[in-house]
């Protein structure tokens, strides 16, 4: 079976992105991630046309159970502290010192738990001039060098979703489970910390090493002209993209498909050089091809000659595609009170089984009788 974190029980105090989706990546390998939430309110996130269970929420809390609690009761706090003892992992995406001032901070909570993972993510880190700053996706794509490579200068604007929400999520899920790893050895928790800053750093990597390395400064289109790639619309008015790269034989069978078979015979397409540096006629000659038949058309000659492409899928579309459905990306799972629930699974298979059970996320404060019942049980 998948849940290879059976038995690993997450503590999640987070809000928006950062935390849940950390939790989230923790809670789809089987640990038992219970959300801590706001009474009445819970997670900032929930809030949609006047109920609190938005698709924004749902994306980030699968396979979690929910309980409210409130800090300042000291009922609650005490539940809290019991919480804590019986964790392995806590989570938070607080701004620098709030932790503290909730009575959440690292010194008190291990004073309860020497083992315990701590995780604090943060925008800009604990430290450092702007470490009080607000901080949300796009300030830290923009802080990272991330977002100039994604904006198109012809007309200027932010596209896509939360990139740096859910990398930095990803990077805290992967430090935990190395600390999870090494506790594992030495019996000690560990504090993990990540910054959006400095996860948007890291997912930019080829960037700076191209800066540190040839002094090369990229853009938006430095990457695609090197990689060769194409995005080309059809006669039907669909798209399809191509991810040429290097491999001759590559471009000799997108020759073969559009029936002009010396249009690489031109000392501007002949070599990969060449391509690079002419990538905008190209562009202009691939598309003047491309409008001439619909997208099925074309991805049948392409796939007989063993070009890299795919249709530019919407994401209705990308879910009906005959290899989404052998992989059975699509999943569903049914809530006790909202009825049947649909996600994407995790991409990660362990022994050839595909995880594809799944928890929907909890309504707020479901879980509040059975995790209270639970720890007053473990006290008896």
């Amino acid at each position: 079976m998948g849940n290879v974190l059976d038995g690993i029980r997450v503590i999640e105090q987070g809000t928006f992105i950062t935390g849940p989706a950390a939790g989230m990546l923790l809670a789809d390998l089987g640990a038992d991630v219970i959300k801590v939430e706001q009474p009445r309110t819970g997670d900032p996130f929930r809030a949609f046309k006047g109920g609190l269970y938005s698709p924004h929420y749902q994306t980030y809390n699968r396979n979690k159970r929910s309980i409210e609690l409130d800090a300042r009761d000291p009922a609650d706090a005490q539940v809290f502290d019991s919480l804590i003892q019986s964790a392995d992992v806590y989570i938070q995406n607080f701004r620098p010192g709030t932790a503290e001032r909730l009575g959440a901070g690292e010194a008190r909570l291990r004073d309860l738990n020497p083992g315990l993972v701590y995780c604090a993510i943060s925008g800009f880190g604990q430290t450092g001039p702007a470490a009080g700053r607000p901080a949300y996706d796009t300030v830290a794509q923009a802080a990272s060098g991330f977002l100039n490579l994604l904006v198109n200068p012809a007309n200027p604007r932010v596209v896509g979703p939360a990139i740096a929400d859910a990398l930095t999520g990803f990077y805290a899920a992967y430090g935990i489970l190395g600390a999870l790893v090494e506790r594992a050895r030495s019996g000690r928790g560990k504090r993990v910390e990540v910054s959006m800053l400095e996860a948007m750093c890291h997912f930019n990597l080829d960037a700076f090493t191209h800066y540190l390395s040839e002094g090369e400064i990229m853009g938006p289109y430095s990457r695609p002209r090197v990689s060769q790639s194409y995005t080309l619309r059809c006669a039907d008015g669909k798209w399809i993209a191509l991810h040429m790269s290097s491999p001759e034989k590559f471009w000799r069978g997108l020759a073969a498909a559009i029936e002009r078979p010396g249009i690489f015979d031109d000392a501007r397409f002949a070599t990969r050089e060449g391509r690079i540096a002419h990538q905008e006629q190209l562009i202009e000659l691939l598309g003047e091809a491309f409008a001439t038949q619909p997208r099925d058309t074309w991805c049948r000659r392409l796939q007989e000659r063993d070009v890299p492409h795919a249709p530019m899928y919407d994401t209705r579309e990308a879910l009906e595609d005959p290899q989404a459905r052998h992989l059975q990306i699509e999943i569903e799972g049914v809530h006790p009170q909202r009825g049947p629930w649909k996600t994407v699974r995790s991409p990660v298979t362990f022994d050839g089984q595909r995880p594809t059970h799944v928890r929907p996320p909890p309504v707020l404060g479901e879980h509040n009788d059975e995790i209270r019942a639970a720890l007053r049980n473990a006290r008896a």
